[in-house]
């Protein structure tokens, strides 16, 4: 990868690169397409990162489908797929790692200890072996992209971080790996995330922006929902995910909640422009 990476850039080649951990849907394929009306060559990778997972979360039991994920990226025209051992990203004695303070210790990070020094130390490693000019995530995972983001502007890394707009199911629940652990009665009740997350956007819209109303309207839609088990509801600043008293700028409203054992994230962007009107991006 390092070679191709070298050679491409010896050539003059714009290079994207789409990090996964596999288990491809259509988010992680919009991705693709994205990098391919952007670079001149695109590089894909799979690795399920052991470092981000908690000692008792389910990297054991994540989704691995390699050889449908490897046909998935050669049909989108991908140039290169990446996909390491773990001895090769973590060879034994590995003991340096990145760690991303303020914004990777709130929400997600007080949820996961330690999930963002994994995902901050792999992205690193991705971004020095392929040597990409863009770099391509969903922004499903929102923190984790502003983690990603801070980590650049500090190292100077000279990536330009792309962040691609949330694929959903026709219901509206966000597609994910993860989607594939519900049944079909936890598979009906997830789209609760996405029905609290229109609850908020009625409230803005409806000339509320006092955040705690607007978080209590999405915990109100959890309560009538017995299959659901929310970890939180939150509305920060898009720039450094602190809280916010009230909706405006740029914000995000965060969502993360338990179906079973299945644990889902979703989100959703809200502008500002210069006139004054909401702009919401789900």
């Amino acid at each position: 990868m390092k070679e191709a990476a070298r050679q491409a850039r010896a050539e003059n080649h714009v290079i994207g690169l789409v990090p996964t951990m596999g288990a491809l849907h259509e988010g992680h394929l919009s991705l693709v397409r994205r990098a391919k009306q952007e670079c001149s060559r695109v590089y894909a990778s799979i690795f399920v990162n052991p470092k981000q997972f908690g000692p008792n979360e389910d990297f054991a039991k994540y989704p691995r489908a390699f050889e449908s994920d490897s046909e998935r990226f050669a049909e989108l025209g991908a140039d290169a797929l990446f996909a390491p051992t773990l001895e090769e990203i973590y060879p034994s004695g590995f003991s340096t790692y990145v760690n991303v303070e303020g914004i990777g210790d709130r929400l997600e990070g007080r949820s996961r200890p330690g999930h963002f020094r994994g995902v901050a130390t792999v992205v690193l490693k991705l971004f020095e072996i392929a040597q990409p000019d863009f770099a391509y995530f969903g922004r499903k995972d929102a923190q984790q992209v502003c983690v990603i983001q801070q980590m650049v502007r500090d190292l100077n890394l000279g990536v330009q971080i792309v962040v691609c707009p949330i694929v959903r199911e026709p219901d509206g629940l966000a597609l994910s790996s993860r989607n594939a652990y519900l049944n079909p009665e936890e598979r009906r009740a997830a789209t609760v995330l996405h029905r609290a997350l229109e609850a908020a956007r009625a409230e803005l819209v409806g000339g509320r922006s006092d955040a705690m109303q607007v978080q209590n309207s999405m915990r109100a839609v959890f309560e009538k929902e017995p299959l659901a088990r929310l970890d939180y509801a939150e509305i920060v600043s898009a720039d450094n995910f602190e809280p916010t008293v009230r909706v405006g700028g740029t914000s995000y409203i965060l969502i993360a909640a338990h179906l079973g054992k299945t644990r889902l994230l979703d989100n959703m962007l809200v502008e500002t422009n210069d006139s004054g009107q909401l702009l919401f991006h789900v």
